[in-house]
């Protein structure tokens, strides 16, 4: 049987897509591969890295405060570094951090209302 290889992208709608593409250049430095997306390159992660598709409940309120039915996780090399440059630019950055065996997590919202789910893997 053919098997899935891993995550291709990740697409959604947005009220303003060039605008809020050129916010994720702008604050968490995107290189814009096409207009309004970007292209990871594999060979960058951290081998201590992974990709997770995953569904919550419906009544879920591990996205709160968004309203939306989704949530981005973006894998960041110094989740600490980035909170304080992101808050520094102005940006909606929660308060609240986590970690646990899977890493460090920190929150962040863009400027559609989208929950960013800042994810630093464990160092082993």
């Amino acid at each position: 049987m053919a098997k899935v290889l891993g995550l291709g992208g990740i697409f959604f709608k947005a009220n303003n897509p060039e605008k809020l593409a050129e916010w994720y250049r702008d604050y968490l430095g995107f290189d814009l591969s096409f207009p309004t997306g970007v292209s990871f390159n594999l060979e960058d992660l951290p081998q201590r890295g992974y990709q997770v598709w995953g569904s919550f409940k419906a009544d879920t309120e591990y996205f709160l405060p968004s309203n939306k039915p989704f949530m981005f996780n973006l894998m960041v090399d110094n989740l600490e570094e980035i909170r304080a440059e992101l808050e520094e630019k102005g940006c909606e950055v929660l308060a609240e951090t986590e970690s646990s065996e899977f890493g460090h997590f920190g929150w962040i919202l863009d400027p559609e209302g989208n929950k960013v789910e800042l994810w630093q893997p464990p160092a082993s």
